[in-house]
């Protein structure tokens, strides 16, 4: 047994410090067999304090602790940091020790310097894993060969391609290329173009620039549509048999106006007692993406569905994700069902889950069922009269799921997400704040109690399971933003780093409605950490919430896919030792490869809503507005306007002759000379200056500095000070009117959706 320890040990020191499992395997001859048994003593030797277990099913040897491993994450102006993979506070990399490393590497760090603050500080040692392929950018044509400026800024260093790589690309156009040699101490970074996308002022041609730049697969292969195809469209009748039948019962899906895709249907009965049950039936994807098959394998390098103002990217065809698989009206389709009872208090009294077949007796809108619920609309109530008294049923246990979530101290931001309104020719109109309503409280509510259901009763039996988790807040960024609030009078309890979510709930609801509500949403925000998937069950921070899961969009999510399977197999009895070694297996690679994407699609998201708004304000250059400061760095900040749902720079070397030094714990600039102090959360008025395309970014002046250079007066005459505690008359009542929606994006049907955290 020592030797062996021993022998491991040595292999992982010759191989850096850090392996993957199936390296170990590979290198001690372990069948799959064997797996288990090897993997058990691996983990023993974690134990006993060996070697330490790291992210993506690797192993470190432990008492290294001047070494870290983790993906590299780079800025626009040269240095960067390191995430560990393990966990903990991130890795300074100064711009010197980057010449050999790219955006998105998986790099070993050795920790040189504790810089003030305990902030680390360390050099790259060796690169892992190469996070990019190809790079998307604009050629500049040069004498006898060409190089590549990329799209990306956190790309520092440009790509060379050699003449005969250049695939006749012109000067200044949009090209996707394919790295063929990785930058060195001496040498760039070289590459070969594989696609021309198109001139960069074409509109299409920025999308498809997105697109390649996060290499979406806009198309599916040709095997993948071939079993899409021939997928039948419709439920036959001894397959419905083999499930609880619920096409009798009144279930409506409620979507937003333009969603295509409806994977969730629900209804209601109030019982005995002042109780409510409640059916939450799921699109039973899993009957038809069987694991292994080129859908399955499709699905899973997409991870999910990519939704822009114009368009969707989905993760299955459309033969599945808006025919057979979708929800729609009056047509009978395969489901998951989550049956739930709650009591008078929002308390979940039962709940069990089984396969079923329902028919939608109504496509509702969100729209449609606030006129119901919260207009008392006349005409909608007329027309969807059978439907009112469920809907009213809807209302109270949505209003009772919330209070019992809160209770327990469930966070809710309130943070606006833009919606792009397009005309009919595709073009952007107007940007406004997506509405959230009571109709989008019910859904979320709903399918929040699903999750949390369906996660505990995986849980409890003990299975492999995939699970949503999101981690307490770092206790520095805590501390930090305690000293940060203390100024603008709020506080919050934090005791020995921790905090309870019900205490950043009430600090939330304290600042309502004043002017720093934004600020405080704002910044508590970056402290937290990312929701991701998981193997191991570490709880919901934000939820509050001990076990959750993702259950309801298996439609346009892999993980809900994954979940069903594991239900479905728990449900029939059929999950046999090997299949839960194979889970074990497999899980943590899945958790990763979905978190992966996740985060990629929500990158890709946010820079197609930067690029509508870049050119949308680029009519407007010239024209004033007041808005609202929501961020502040040493090089300016930034501001959000009242009137458009725009958010743009006003950069230091725009703000005149006195010199502005960042506060950072006051999230300010405060001038040396005239002690003026911009701080989140004042008001300013500005004027659009321009609109960069490249850098997707709206640029501001100060409306004053504008004014004054415009017209040859002094600066003096033209008041710029931020106003203080003052927003425009009618602001937040205009705010709460229009509903506001929460980080992750639009409503469902046009965006990713708040309400399944």
């Amino acid at each position: 047994m020592k030797q062996k320890r021993e022998t491991v040990e040595r292999f992982i020191r010759e191989q850096g410090g850090t392996v993957e499992f199936r390296e170990l395997m590979r290198a001690f001859g372990v069948s799959k067999a064997h797996r288990l048994n090897f993997k058990e003593f691996v983990d023993r030797l974690v134990t006993e304090g060996a070697l330490v277990k790291l992210k993506g099913n690797r192993y470190g040897l432990a008492g290294a602790e001047d070494r870290i491993v983790g993906r590299l994450s780079c800025h626009r102006d040269g240095y960067g940091f390191v995430t560990p993979e393990g966990g903990g506070d991130d890795v300074y990399i100064p711009a010197r020790s980057l010449r050999r490393s790219m955006h998105g590497d998986l790099v070993e760090v050795r920790v040189e310097v504790l810089k003030g603050g305990g902030k680390k500080e360390g050099r790259i040692v060796r690169t892992l894993e190469r996070g990019l392929k190809r790079v998307v950018g604009r050629f500049q044509a040069l004498k006898g060969f060409g190089v590549l400026i990329p799209d990306d800024t956190r790309l520092t260093q440009e790509i060379v391609i050699p003449q005969k790589w250049s695939a006749g690309a012109r000067n200044g156009q949009v090209v996707s290329a394919e790295i063929v040699a990785y930058p060195t101490e001496r040498a760039k970074a070289e590459g070969r173009i594989s696609e021309i996308l198109g001139n960069p002022e074409d509109p299409e041609v920025e999308v498809r620039t997105i697109v390649a730049k996060h290499e979406l697969p806009f198309e599916f292969p040709l095997d993948v549509l071939a079993e899409a195809r021939a997928v039948p469209q419709a439920v036959s009748e001894s397959e419905a048999r083999r499930r609880i039948d619920l096409r009798e019962r009144l279930t409506v899906t409620i979507d937003g106006e333009t969603a295509r895709d409806f994977d969730d249907a629900v209804s209601v009965r109030k019982e005995r007692g002042g109780n409510i049950r409640l059916w939450v039936s799921i699109a039973d994807v899993s009957h038809y993406v069987r694991p292994g098959s080129p859908l399955d394998r499709e699905a899973y390098l997409r991870g999910t569905s990519v939704y822009f103002p114009d368009r969707c990217i989905p993760m299955l065809p459309e033969e599945l994700s808006n025919g057979i698989c979708s929800l729609n009206p009056r047509v009978e389709r395969l489901t998951l069902t989550a049956e739930m009872l709650f009591t008078r208090t929002g308390a979940l009294k039962e709940a069990s889950f089984y396969p079923s077949v329902i028919r939608s007796a109504a496509r509702l809108t969100y729209t449609t069922v606030r006129r119901i619920l919260v207009d008392a609309d006349a005409g909608a109530i007329e027309a969807n009269r059978h439907l009112v008294a469920d809907l009213t049923v809807m209302k109270e246990l949505a209003e009772r799921l919330m209070a019992k979530r809160r209770k327990r101290g469930s966070i809710d931001f309130d943070l606006p997400e833009p919606q792009i309104v397009l005309d009919l020719q595709g073009q952007t109109e107007a940007i406004v704040r997506a509405e959230r309503n009571l109709a989008h409280r019910i859904i979320e509510e709903f399918m929040l109690a699903a999750n949390e259901a369906v996660a505990s009763h995986v849980e409890a039996r003990g299975i492999p399971f995939l699970y949503r988790v999101h981690e307490p807040p770092d206790p520095a960024k805590l501390a930090d933003f305690q000293e940060f609030i203390f100024n603008f009078g709020f506080h919050f309890r934090l005791e020995e780093g921790k905090v309870d979510p019900g205490e950043l709930q009430r600090l939330i609801d304290e600042a309502e409605g004043k002017p720093e509500e934004r600020m405080i949403n704002e910044v508590l925000l970056r402290c937290m950490k990312q929701a991701r998937y998981s193997h191991e069950n570490l709880g919901h921070f934000g939820l509050a919430a001990r076990c959750y899961t993702h259950f309801t969009s298996p439609i346009r999510r892999y993980p809900d896919l994954v979940v069903h399977r594991i239900l479905k197999g728990l449900l029939a009895g059929k999950l046999t030792e090997k299949d839960m070694e194979r889970l074990e297996a497999t899980l943590p690679e899945t958790a990763e490869q979905t978190s992966r994407r996740e985060r990629v699609a929500m990158e890709a998201e946010r820079e197609i809503v930067a690029l509508k708004k870049v050119q949308f304000m680029r009519e407007r250059i010239g024209e004033a507005f007041d808005g609202y400061m929501t961020g502040v760095s040493s090089y300016g900040f930034f501001v959000e306007l009242v009137d458009l749902f725009v958010e743009g720079m006003v950069h230091v070397s725009t703000m005149g002759d006195d010199f502005y030094r960042y506060v950072e714990k006051q999230h300010a600039l405060v001038g040396e000379r005239s002690k003026e102090m911009y701080r989140i959360g004042d008001r300013v008025r500005v004027v659009v200056a321009g609109a960069s395309m490249e850098r997707k970014q709206v640029e501001f002046v100060l409306a004053g500095l504008h004014e004054a250079r415009e017209r040859g007066g002094r600066e003096e005459e033209y008041p710029r000070v931020p106003i203080r505690g003052k927003l425009p008359k009618g602001f937040m009542e205009r705010r709460k009117q229009r509903g506001t929606e929460g980080r992750k994006g639009a409503p469902k049907g046009g965006g990713r959706g708040r309400r399944h955290r």
